[in-house]
């Protein structure tokens, strides 16, 4: 089956979030199950350049703003995944990230930015590309919420079926809505602008569109796929996923093994094992020294690894580090967001320099640094699609302490008694979203360190669970397989 993935970005060339890890290696589990997967990109400067051997497959006429638009396909570094990027430089080609300027002001265009990546994907599957037909475009978060839209007003121009789409909410907060006057500017039918269309509260909504007119929707993880049809996260399109809950699944995320793995990583200080653990302590040793914390092996090291919002719970954490240090802890945080949160934590780390280290901004080296070496990763979000860094947790044996909300509900199990007793627990788990519960599972993950034996017994088990790619894959392929195509 010829499958086109529609994404914003994609490890390692280009990554804001766990959007590119997916991105990256779900495309890649695929081709080895033997789908022709590819993926369609927008030519951000990171992904122009990176993506090898390319070749021009079209020269496009003005549309969306932009005079000159080329579509080339090359190959993804590592994976060999083909991929089609559109150089369209007076969209993409610009400074900051790819949706916001250097200071975080979203561009004003980004409407017809993303708008021109679901139009090709639409194109892609209407005979674009001479040697290849998608028979399935998959759009992956609201950036590519437009393709869905797109295929369908083919549709109906040709009056017959062209090709079968799947639409994968990874965050359903990040919604891609825009003013009303923007939907002069997409080329879509005037009828698309309707309650029963892309729509929602008087704007456009790149989301809805995705949700309305894909033939299948996904989510990350299960329990996401039931939370998001209730109101408290349904974020406003709680009616309509309900409507289309026949359509809706969950589908857990994986973690690429041959990026994430302790026996094999070049980026930490010694690799390990579940039967050969010595090298996690070097690790953690290492990371100390080089976050400027107390050497002290003894010292419980937590860590964050995260965008600093109210989302994630650190506002919660944050009033937790005075117990933790109080307790003898450690803490090591990786992050940026939130202005206020990034000056809360700097100043934490100024005042207790030997327990609390900081680093504002995000590098994915220095990332498998901090998994490695710390034994508790936190992960206290108010809602959580899937998450991944409690899955890279469990693979790096750094016990994860999170929320009992949607994929981390689904990825770690509690260390409670009878769990334990069953040989079932891979780490903390704490229901309410306040203080009193963060630091109760806090006070937990203090008093299961003392107690060795049960703590290696959850450290190997959290090891040993399998969370890899090919499982999502053949799920994915499976939904296609149902659509008809």
């Amino acid at each position: 089956m010829r499958v086109l993935h529609v994404c914003a970005e994609i490890y390692p060339l280009l990554k804001t979030g766990g959007l590119a890890d997916v991105a990256g290696a779900l495309p890649a589990a695929q081709a080895r199950a033997r789908c022709d997967a590819r993926v369609l990109v927008p030519g951000f400067p990171a992904l122009r350049a990176g993506i090898l051997d390319q070749r021009l497959v079209a020269e496009l006429a003005p549309a969306f703003g932009a005079q000159a638009i080329r579509l080339y396909c090359g190959i993804l570094p590592d994976s060999g995944v083909m991929a089609y990027v559109i150089d369209a430089p007076e969209l993409y080609d610009r400074p900051g990230n790819p949706y916001a300027d250097a200071n975080n002001h979203a561009y004003p265009d980004n409407h017809r930015r993303f708008a021109l990546l679901g139009w090709v994907a639409a194109r892609l599957a209407q005979g674009l590309d001479g040697s290849w037909r998608a028979q399935v475009v998959h759009g992956h978060d609201w950036h590519a919420g437009l393709a869905a839209a797109y295929l369908k007003a083919a549709e109906h121009a040709a009056g017959r079926r062209l090709a079968g789409s799947v639409f994968t909410v990874h965050n359903l907060a990040y919604q891609g809505n825009f003013p009303r006057h923007a939907f002069v500017d997409l080329n879509l039918p005037a009828y698309f602008f309707d309650v029963d269309g892309i729509e929602f509260h008087g704007q456009c909504s790149f989301m809805k569109a995705g949700l309305f007119y894909a033939d299948k929707l996904t989510t990350v993880s299960p329990t996401y796929a039931r939370e998001i049809q209730g109101s408290e996260q349904g974020c406003g399109l709680d009616g309509l996923l309900r409507k289309r809950m026949g359509d809706l699944s969950g589908i857990l995320n994986g973690v690429d093994d041959t990026v994430w793995n302790p026996a094999l990583d070049g980026l930490i200080a010694a690799p390990f094992a579940t039967g050969t653990m010595r090298g996690k302590q070097t690790c953690k040793a290492a990371l100390q020294q080089e976050a400027g914390l107390a050497i002290d092996a003894d010292a419980l090291l937590f860590c964050v690894v995260s965008r600093l919002s109210e989302q994630k719970g650190l506002h919660l954490l944050l009033a937790a580090l005075p117990e933790i240090v109080q307790r003898g802890g450690q803490i090591m945080l990786l992050g940026s967001g939130d202005a206020a949160l990034e000056n809360a934590f700097r100043d934490a780390a100024a005042a207790q320099p030997h327990a609390v280290a900081v680093r504002i901004g995000y590098d994915e080296q220095l990332a498998h640094r901090i998994i490695a070496g710390s034994d508790v990763i936190l992960v206290p979000s108010r809602f959580e699609p899937c998450g991944l860094t409690q899955l890279y947790g469990l693979k790096y044996g750094t016990l994860p302490l999170v929320r009992k909300v949607g994929g981390l509900a689904d990825t770690v199990v509690d260390c409670s008694l009878e769990n334990l007793d069953e040989g079932l627990a891979t780490g903390v788990v704490f229901d309410t979203f306040d203080a009193a519960a963060i630091s109760a599972a806090l006070r937990r993950a203090c008093a299961l360190y003392k107690r060795k034996a049960d703590w290696k017994q959850v450290q190997k088990h959290g090891m040993q669970q399998q969370f890899g790619w090919d499982a999502a894959a053949a799920q994915y392929m499976a939904l296609y397989a149902r659509i008809g195509v």
